[in-house]
């Protein structure tokens, strides 16, 4: 099947959809099957490889199939600037479950406790990626792999592991819970093992995951200031992390 149009029609009821140049690149360092990769401008997209990501030029160069820029828009719900679209098989959940479940940790597990905004879960997963964590698992009814957290997460996806779980199901280790009511984070290390978990955006955290903290953690705030994004706070606790325990294991 040589037509990147079939083979786009046979795997995008069961791939994920990789949306611009920088998500693939991502995706295809950190080790995604790619079954089909198209551009509108195969010469411009081999130019940014060259100039931004040499380590994948040449994967680049033999997977990308120049289409129409009606076949491109036809493909994809909001065409990227770059004009580069493909579709990755995604990690099986068997597969993610090891990951989650495999002691002992180098890197903390977050957890997004039944976030709503699909935008800041792909910020919080293209940062933990940056970060090294083990895993990213969300709570609630959010999809963590639905299209828009994957453009966010800028194909990031595939440099962790990252589920939808229970809270009852959460990884083992000792449960950190952001909390306005709990200790300043600056008086705590996080071991390497933590598990972080943010409430959401609107509700902070669920009773449920609430009850099950081991420890209730507040980041340093100015009075008056109600909150900060959910990104934003799992990166101050992330960078808390690297800057006690985990400085050693971030690059």
């Amino acid at each position: 099947m040589t037509d990147p149009l079939s083979r786009w029609r046979a795997h995008a009821d069961t791939a994920v959809l990789l949306d611009g140049f920088h998500a693939l690149k991502h995706a295809l360092r950190f080790g995604a099957q790619v079954p089909v990769a198209v551009t509108t401008d195969r010469e411009a997209a081999l130019a940014l490889a060259g100039e931004l990501a040499g380590d994948v030029r040449g994967t680049l160069d033999a997977l990308l199939t120049e289409v129409s820029p009606e076949a491109y828009a036809s493909l994809v719900p909001r065409p990227h600037p770059t004009g580069v679209a493909a579709l990755a098989v995604r990690p099986s959940r068997e597969d993610n479950l090891r990951a989650l479940a495999r002691t002992p940790r180098t890197a903390p597990v977050v957890v997004l406790d039944n976030p709503r905004n699909l935008g800041n879960a792909g910020a919080v997963i293209r940062l933990a990626a940056g970060f090294g964590v083990t895993g990213v698992v969300t709570t609630g009814t959010l999809d963590p792999w639905h299209p828009t957290v994957l453009r966010g997460g800028a194909g990031l996806h595939f440099a962790t592991a990252v589920e939808r779980l229970g809270v009852d199901e959460l990884p083992a280790g000792p449960l950190f819970a952001l909390d306005p009511e709990g200790e300043d984070i600056r008086g705590t290390a996080l071991p390497d093992d933590a598990v972080l978990a943010f409430g959401s955006e609107r509700t902070g955290l669920s009773p449920q995951l609430r009850a099950r903290a081991d420890h209730l953690l507040r980041l340093p705030m100015r009075p008056q200031v109600s909150s900060y994004n959910l990104a934003t706070s799992v990166a101050m606790t992330l960078y808390h992390w690297s800057a006690t325990q985990g400085a050693h294991r971030v690059p």
